[in-house]
């Protein structure tokens, strides 16, 4: 796949606005004439007072200077991207439905009118060869688009299987894993226990004598950990996964962004990208759980990872529920304010399972 020429936003070129960066568009062209401000016959002066602006105007004003061809010639040896022209679906009266269900994207003319990514091959080989800026990238993938299918990442089908989920995946694999760490708990209270890698296996014919206060104990760290994933389901989403303003503009951390959430952004009714593979939340957990046996001893770091785990599942589980099932009336109200943070400002309400932490921290989206 070759290099497509560089797309920008009216954005980018607003950033470079100084003698030593100097950029302006005209008739979706962007240029960097930086070189030129002390060629220019008028004087930079001139120059200057359009930059980072679009100059289609008053390159034709009589009354300012009309230019020749050969001015515009000049111009073109300057050309280093142009102007993306991409359509908006994201806006601020947009309002769900119980019976949301949006029409499919036509793939061949969402390519040819935005030049962004093309949904009929796969997705990841044409991030890595994408030559867009950040800026495009951001208000691209944040542009819903929707698929009968699921649109491919990979082209191996190998490959391709390991980036699809079904939502059952996740407690089938995650569930066991937390009950394991949850009775762990529970005898360590109670006892020593031999090192996970020397005896992962758990004395269950002494679960009925386990103390009370060891249950007490276990499931405090279970509530603990249940209170520290709603802080972390909120922090992550705000902090991480919308990590936009800080995102370097660089193919390698666009690929990861796209990733993460991005592609969620992008394709947010597509049922089997809605909960995590149980790779990329083996990644994603690892510091966490890391830190909790470093800050605290192992019998309450278990009781605590095991409520988080719990929450965990709870989360995504909802997470697909609230974008494809029919719901409670609490959860038709959080389908609302889910589908809101998709459809109508991605930069508010972060919260998936609840509002808490947004009303905590000033980031409600009105609905």
């Amino acid at each position: 796949m070759s290099k497509r020429i560089r797309i920008y936003t009216a954005e980018d070129v607003a950033t470079h606005a100084q003698a030593s960066n100097c950029w302006v568009s005209r008739a979706g062209k962007v240029y960097d004439v930086t070189g030129f401000l002390d060629d220019h016959p008028g004087g930079d002066d001139l120059i200057l007072q359009y930059a980072g602006k679009d100059i289609q105007e008053v390159m034709k004003d009589k009354l300012e200077h009309e230019h020749s061809d050969s001015a515009y010639g000049m111009l073109e040896e300057h050309f280093i991207g142009r102007l993306g022209s991409g359509e908006s679906t994201v806006r601020d009266d947009w309002e769900a439905t119980d019976d949301f269900h949006p029409d499919a994207t036509d793939s061949a003319q969402d390519f040819e009118k935005n030049e962004f990514l093309d949904l009929r091959k796969p997705l990841l080989l044409q991030m890595w060869n994408a030559n867009f800026s950040k800026s495009y990238y951001l208000q691209q993938v944040h542009q819903p688009r929707h698929l009968k299918e699921s649109a491919r990442l990979f082209g191996p089908t190998i490959l391709e299987m390991c980036t699809r989920t079904e939502w059952y995946v996740v407690p089938i694999f995650w569930a066991p894993i937390t009950t394991y760490l949850f009775l762990r708990s529970l005898f360590q209270f109670t006892g020593p226990l031999p090192s996970f890698f020397d005896n992962p296996g758990l004395p269950m014919s002494h679960l009925s004598s386990i103390p009370s206060d060891s249950i007490a104990k276990t499931v405090m760290c279970f509530l603990l950990g249940n209170i520290i994933w709603t802080i972390l389901e909120y922090t992550m989403h705000r902090f991480l996964f919308h990590i936009d303003e800080w995102l370097p503009d660089r193919p390698t951390f666009l690929v990861l962004h796209f990733l993460t959430h991005g592609i969620h952004h992008y394709l947010p009714m597509d049922r089997l990208r809605l909960v995590m593979p149980p790779a990329l939340f083996i990644t994603l957990q690892f510091p966490f759980t890391q830190l909790a046996y470093v800050l605290f001893p192992v019998a309450v770091a278990n009781g605590i990872i095991s409520g988080a785990f719990l929450f965990y599942i709870g989360y995504d589980c909802m997470h697909y529920a609230l974008h494809h099932t029919k719901l409670p009336q609490y959860m038709k109200d959080m389908k609302k304010y889910h589908l809101a943070h998709h459809y109508k400002n991605y930069e508010l309400g972060y919260g998936v399972t609840s509002k808490v932490w947004d009303i905590v921290f000033n980031t409600v989206l009105p609905v």
